[in-house]
């Protein structure tokens, strides 16, 4: 490679024109980095040479910018992250950087930044008691910004690269016993959304699931439900369909005939209900609504209803609805079921989530499975 150096003199004194040949591009034609350096001409050829070196090393020259981190995120959540992320997602990561980046080194120039900025912000974070799952996801984001900021080459190293992270928690997951799953059900029957409990607890689905079912999803002939869309909330209360979470969540699940019987019951009822609100009733065919036909919310849902009834059947206020697809999971692991229909039925994308999710279940199948290899070799030695 190579690089030149010309004396500018001008009103303001001397500089130092520096320009490097980078090659030619695929037309043939030349192309130069050039850079005015202000000072002594030893000051230039200091310039030249680390260039030079650079050029050599990456292939590239790098420019520092004097974008702040600030301005950079604004770009980049924009440009990169918007077309790519769902409205919800999007809104998740704008949060992250609004609450938890923005205010440590938001001023600071994007390029200064260095990975012990960047660790000290993590540690700053676990000192103040925030969870581990809530650094690796700041950093998942943060992460990704500056990866987009080396592809745009306003950046030669990614500052998150080399930082430490805690370790993963292990979230705590309740899972109701077969009698308490029985108790809530029974209690459920007199609510308004007793057969959503029932298909939450059935069918395993996650409430953005339940929430974005239409009657068009149901087969009332086959008896199988179909997950084709979720619903999610925003916090400016405006709410939008959006995919599965993963390729394997657009599923079909076969219902038994009670919870077949009880959707065909539901729909009576909202249709009567649709024709006693007459024009103000928003018929989005939705199965689960409001008594006006729109979305429902799940704290409204979890406040109105599912406490409640947790409440008549004397069962722990701790539970959460998400809880329900849990008790799905365990009890079908607890009854011997295998662990691969038990993934595809909750949509995991493999059967390896599942297994780790729901490893408390193990043990106990670990005996069964002791018990039944027993039964197989041993008992007709013993006759």
């Amino acid at each position: 490679m190579e690089g030149q150096i010309r004396k500018i003199v001008g009103k303001k004194g001397t500089s130092w024109s520096v320009s490097i040949f980078l090659g030619r591009d695929a037309k043939g034609k030349r192309q130069f980095h050039y850079k005015t350096v202000k000072g002594t001409k030893a000051k230039a050829q200091a310039y030249c040479r680390k260039k030079l070196r650079e050029l050599d090393t990456t292939g590239t020259l790098f420019e520092p910018t004097d974008l702040t981190l600030d301005k950079y995120l604004d770009k980049w959540l924009e440009a990169a992250a918007k077309p790519k992320l769902t409205p919800l997602t999007f809104q998740h990561y704008k949060d992250i950087l609004d609450r938890y980046v923005r205010p440590v080194f938001g001023e600071m120039k994007l390029c200064r930044i260095q990975t012990l900025d960047v660790q000290k912000l993590y540690s700053e974070m676990q000192e103040r008691g925030l969870s581990a799952r809530i650094v690796r996801y700041t950093h998942a984001v943060l992460s990704s910004s500056f990866k987009m900021a080396i592809k745009w080459q306003l950046l030669q190293q990614n500052p998150c690269a080399n930082a430490e992270l805690p370790r993963k928690e292990r979230s705590e997951m309740q899972a109701m016993t077969p009698e308490q799953a029985a108790k809530f059900l029974t209690e459920a029957q007199s609510d308004r959304f007793g057969v959503l409990f029932n298909v939450a607890v059935i069918a395993g689905l996650r409430p953005s699931e339940y929430f974005g079912l239409q009657w068009k999803d149901i087969d009332f002939n086959s008896g199988v439900l179909t997950v084709q869309r979720t619903l999610a909330w925003l916090r400016d209360g405006t709410w939008y369909f959006g995919e599965p979470k993963t390729s394997r969540s657009r599923r079909s699940i076969p219902l038994p005939q009670e919870i077949i019987d009880l959707l065909r019951e539901h729909k009576r009822v909202q249709a009567e209900e649709r024709i006693k609100a007459a024009k103000t009733y928003e018929n989005r065919d939705l199965v689960f609504a409001n008594s006006q036909g729109n979305p429902l919310m799940l704290h409204n849902l979890t406040v109105r209803h599912f406490r409640p009834i947790l409440k008549r059947a004397g069962l722990p206020q701790t539970f959460r609805i998400y809880d329900l697809r849990h008790t799905c999971a365990s009890l079908l692991l607890a009854a011997g079921e295998n662990p691969k229909v038990v993934a595809e039925r909750l949509g995991h994308s493999s059967v390896t989530i599942t297994l780790d999710t729901y490893s408390h279940v193990l043990p106990t199948m670990q005996r069964s499975a002791s018990d039944k290899l027993a039964n197989m070799l041993f008992s007709k030695a013993v006759s």
